[in-house]
């Protein structure tokens, strides 16, 4: 099943995440069908391009219960619907300025049952609400999102990590990251997945 491919990194999941995961399989294809949020070529890489990639985030720091995150340009869900699956005492808000996008998020997450994800149609300029995290994937360049998102994140620590940005990227990112060179962490996704697309793609931390 394409799902195990989650179960061999996160063996510790509840059978009801479990079925939660391998339910995405077949809503994404449906959707997919309606409305392009996932390249046609890609779809069938769903768990290892989107699912598994999505949570190198939380190889990265485990979100303490009560934690609340904001997925920044989550299009059809993504990091936020993995995240929100593992981390089910969490609070996750998702927002994409395409309604389309965030129509299929929704759906997604009441299909399988999710309690903890709120998708809402909203450009991050106008969200008012403070989190612990925003989490992003290869949304926009760093310095663009942190002008826009600095405004959002809470100063009330709940975490081993202080509060601030976890974002995924791919491919050369010193431009990227040089204003923030003394304060930025970046992991490579390898550390934790061996499959061979993983390579070059990063998870970078930036506290705010």
């Amino acid at each position: 099943m394409a799902a195990d491919i989650i179960f061999k990194y996160f063996p510790d999941l509840t059978a009801d995440q479990l079925r939660q995961f391998e339910m995405l399989d077949t809503l994404y294809r449906d959707w997919n069908a309606k409305i392009n949020v996932i390249s046609r070529k890609d779809i069938d890489q769903l768990y290892e391009h989107h699912v598994l990639h999505s949570l190198a985030i939380a190889k990265t720091i485990g979100f303490r219960p009560g934690t609340e995150i904001l997925d920044f340009g989550t299009g059809g869900g993504f990091p936020g619907i993995p995240l929100a699956i593992l981390f089910p005492e969490c609070q996750f808000k998702l927002i994409d300025g395409t309604g389309k996008k965030i129509r299929v998020a929704q759906e997604v997450s009441d299909a399988i049952g999710l309690k903890n994800c709120h998708p809402e149609h909203l450009r991050g300029e106008d969200e008012k609400g403070k989190f612990d995290f925003v989490v992003s994937r290869a949304v926009m360049p760093l310095p663009n999102l942190v002008k826009i998102v600095r405004k959002n994140i809470s100063k009330t620590q709940k975490n081993a990590l202080p509060n601030g940005i976890i974002c995924l990227k791919g491919g050369d990112l010193q431009a990227e990251i040089r204003p923030f060179h003394k304060i930025v962490e970046t992991t490579d996704i390898s550390t934790f997945f061996n499959e061979e697309w993983f390579k070059e793609k990063h998870v970078i931390y930036l506290p705010l």
